[in-house]
């Protein structure tokens, strides 16, 4: 279930007009009515209505996604900011790399002047509205139990939407756990094997806005961040994994006014059901990891170790 929340600007002076109601924690019955018509389109509202567009060529297809975007951001009062967009060939298929922070980076990806396609967990095309649209849009799923046996679909069905105009969006962390988590090879092998650059975007902070699956809240008026890097030239993605995610690592990190999502594992959970390694750039997080995984080991786990968040991933509180 979501439930929306007003998160108070900083030096914000508590008034008799701020109230709870039921689940929403608002300012004023405006503010009510904005965030509940926030969660309508983003939730309810806009992927029945995508999903009857999906039949209809890319471009028509794209130019829907970006205005249901443009409503949906004005709605939640959401601060964007971004950079880069000047590098962005529009005629030119990438692989768009992006750091992964929640369900919204979607609606910051949706200003690049691209045709997109997401790769997308196989998890999600089980959800009730997403779904449905995911399937008639004919995105890329993701089977992560066998990526690597189904990897020839995945890239016969990467190259024809490369063929076709079409740029992949693909979350080389492969999780909305935190900054910490490692890039694996796949966005940039696929990369590599299309012949097509590499598009580096750093997204931060939208892990504010819905927060999912930490924390049910639905926020209005959170400041988020894109920043375009430039292009890593064709055939060079693989060599410059390294260097390019640390770099969007540092850039993520130095935000201040849209911080990036740190992952505690004793606030969010181990996550023992899923596949993931810490970057080796954060080394007291991967010997928390590994002393866990070391006691764990050939103790049988029902899915990933979650436990209710108390707080923010950035750390300033709810």
């Amino acid at each position: 279930m979501v439930r929306a929340e007003i998160i108070k600007p900083p030096g914000h002076t508590p008034n008799v007009a701020d109230h709870d109601v039921g689940p929403f924690r608002l300012a004023n019955r405006w503010d009510q009515l904005k965030t509940a018509v926030a969660a309508t389109a983003l939730i309810r509202g806009g992927a029945p209505l995508l999903t009857s567009l999906a039949s209809r060529d890319s471009p028509i297809l794209s130019r829907s996604i970006r205005s249901w975007a443009t409503v949906t951001s004005k709605v939640l009062g959401l601060d964007v900011r971004e950079s880069g967009l000047d590098l962005v060939e529009s005629d030119q298929p990438y692989v768009v790399t992006a750091l992964h922070e929640g369900m919204a980076d979607p609606l910051l990806l949706s200003r690049l002047p691209l045709q997109l396609r997401y790769l997308v967990r196989d998890e999600l095309f089980d959800w009730q509205y997403l779904g449905q649209f995911l399937r008639a849009s004919s995105q890329i799923e993701v089977a992560t139990e066998s990526a690597r046996r189904d990897s020839v679909r995945i890239t016969r069905q990467s190259r024809r939407a490369v063929d076709s105009g079409e740029s992949l969006v693909v979350f080389p962390q492969g999780s909305v756990l935190g900054i910490e988590i490692a890039f694996t090879k796949g966005a940039f092998v696929l990369a590599d094997r299309l012949e097509v650059p590499v598009l580096p975007v750093v997204i931060t902070g939208t892990h504010r806005v819905w927060e999912h699956p930490f924390n049910p809240a639905l926020r209005y008026g959170q400041t988020v961040a894109m920043t375009i890097l430039e292009p890593l030239p064709v055939g060079t993605a693989v060599s410059s994994m390294t260097e390019i995610e640390a770099a969007m690592k540092e850039l993520a990190m130095a935000n201040q006014e849209a911080p990036a999502r740190h992952f505690d594992p004793e606030r969010d959970g181990f996550w023992d059901g899923y596949d993931y390694e810490i970057d080796p750039r954060f080394p007291e997080l991967a010997e928390v990891i590994a002393a866990h995984r070391a006691t764990a080991r050939g103790r049988p786990t029902a899915g990933p170790t979650v436990t209710p968040a108390t707080g923010d991933a950035d750390g300033r509180g709810a």
